[in-house]
């Protein structure tokens, strides 16, 4: 049988792509994936104030743009230590950071869990359903972005965050109104998405104990089962971690070794047919993102997925949700330790420096987003932005393909393809910036 090639333009996910799939004997054998839409925010940013990166990067993405913003104002606070002036952050506007973050990481896999995977994975299934996932989706994800906007003051495109800590000095009742919203989550979570107490679910440490999981992903567990999602859509099982979080530490994982990483290393390559740059870390591919976190914090119940099914579509899928419930506890307690009688901001406004380079990394949704900025005479000279997408689509190169390529080839149709290509949580918006 000849080979055979078929594109696909591929959506519902955070904007679109095309995917050329070449079959041969039935399976499929490359993937080209192209994103075609380039904005030029990098572009944009050359010549701005150094402070407009904290307006026009949360632009870049309208369901990630506060992870831009903590990048943004970090590589500046970066900038500003490298340059010789120390930025010590309080805790109260630290922690702010962290659950404003935390919120945005949560509705995020929310939406993909019911607007996307839920939906395709009964499609694929063939199972006609009668759930309302989309009501689901608004439900919590507007509960917890109202938390996150109490200290914002919006959602989407916050700049709340700015040099030496935010621009929010929350009350108790503030404080109190989060806290109610976080509790509303957390009981969605419990009665609507597995069927358990937010402490019984986090007991569960081995895959043996997953049939105690009810609810929404009691369901997506099934269906993964079911359909053999545990032996489909292997990458090359290595994976980085840049961000230090409550999620992970900065490292990365090769099987069971977890080792130091250094953002230095970190390199761009543009690629042919795609706006889309690939990412490597010291020349080798790396898969980011929840699993990821999970493989180099060693979280349990990710060990022991893992130990069963590798870097499947299986624990993929479920490390995301896995997340979900780690969040919602730690955002809780952030809440319940918050010091609201520290400064909010330790820099004047005034405080400006003129020539710095510096660095700000954030664990987004899908994985480790990466700032650059090079600052002279008060303006930005180069602005580099660095998504977690990019690094799990690259093409990859003669010695290995990428990330998502590898899940994808060897799958027997489209469908199951697209399916694996979605596990990624893929933003092309993000990564065509």
């Amino acid at each position: 049988m000849n080979k055979v090639t078929v594109r696909q333009l591929i959506e519902k996910i955070e904007g679109e792509a095309e995917l050329d799939f070449t079959f041969n004997q039935g399976k499929i054998e490359d993937v080209k994936i192209n994103f075609g839409f380039y904005r030029g925010i990098e572009e944009i940013l050359r010549g701005k104030d150094a402070r407009d990166a904290l307006v026009i990067t949360p632009r870049v993405c309208g369901i990630c743009n506060h992870a831009h913003l903590l990048a943004a104002v970090r590589a500046i606070e970066n900038g500003y230590e490298n340059a010789g002036l120390r930025v010590n952050l309080t805790s109260k506007a630290n922690d702010i950071r962290e659950f404003t973050l935390s919120c945005e990481l949560i509705q995020n896999h929310i939406k993909w869990l019911y607007l996307a995977i839920l939906p395709q994975l009964e499609k694929y299934s063939g199972v006609v359903s009668e759930e309302n996932y989309a009501i689901k989706a608004t439900y919590l994800t507007s509960t917890i972005t109202k938390a996150l906007a109490i200290f914002a003051g919006q959602w989407p495109h916050s700049s709340y965050a700015v040099p030496g800590g935010v621009t929010c000095d929350p009350t108790h009742l503030d404080v109190m109104q989060a806290q109610s919203l976080v509790d509303e989550s957390i009981k969605f979570f419990e009665e609507v998405m597995v069927g358990l107490s937010l402490d019984e679910y986090l007991s569960i440490n081995s895959v043996s104990s997953f049939d105690q999981i009810q609810g929404d992903i009691g369901k997506l567990l099934h269906l993964m089962m079911v359909n053999d999602m545990g032996e489909k859509g292997f990458s090359h099982d290595k994976f980085i971690v840049f961000g230090d979080c409550i999620l992970s530490q900065p490292g990365k994982s090769i099987v069971t070794t977890v080792t130091n990483v250094d953002i230095r290393y970190v390199q761009e390559d543009e690629q042919e047919g795609t706006v889309a740059k690939a990412v490597t870390y010291k020349d080798k591919l790396y898969e980011v993102g929840p699993l990821a976190r999970g493989m180099v914090a060693k979280v349990p119940i990710v060990k022991s997925l893992h130990k069963r099914y590798k870097d499947s579509v299986l624990a993929r899928v479920y490390a995301r949700m896995h997340e979900v419930a780690l969040l919602l506890e730690y955002s809780k307690n952030l809440l319940k330790n918050l010091k609201l009688d520290e400064p909010s901001c330790v820099l004047d406004a005034d405080v400006r420096l003129y020539e710095f380079e510096g660095a700000g990394v954030v664990e987004a949704a899908r994985g480790s987003l990466i700032h650059k900025t090079t600052v002279k005479e008060g303006l930005i000279t180069n602005y580099d932005i660095i998504t977690p997408t990019q690094w799990n689509l690259s093409h990859g190169r003669k010695e290995e393909q990428g990330i998502a390529i590898e899940a994808m080839v060897g799958s027997s149709s489209i469908e199951e393809a697209t399916f694996i290509f979605r596990t990624f949580d893929v933003c092309s918006v993000c990564t065509a910036q």
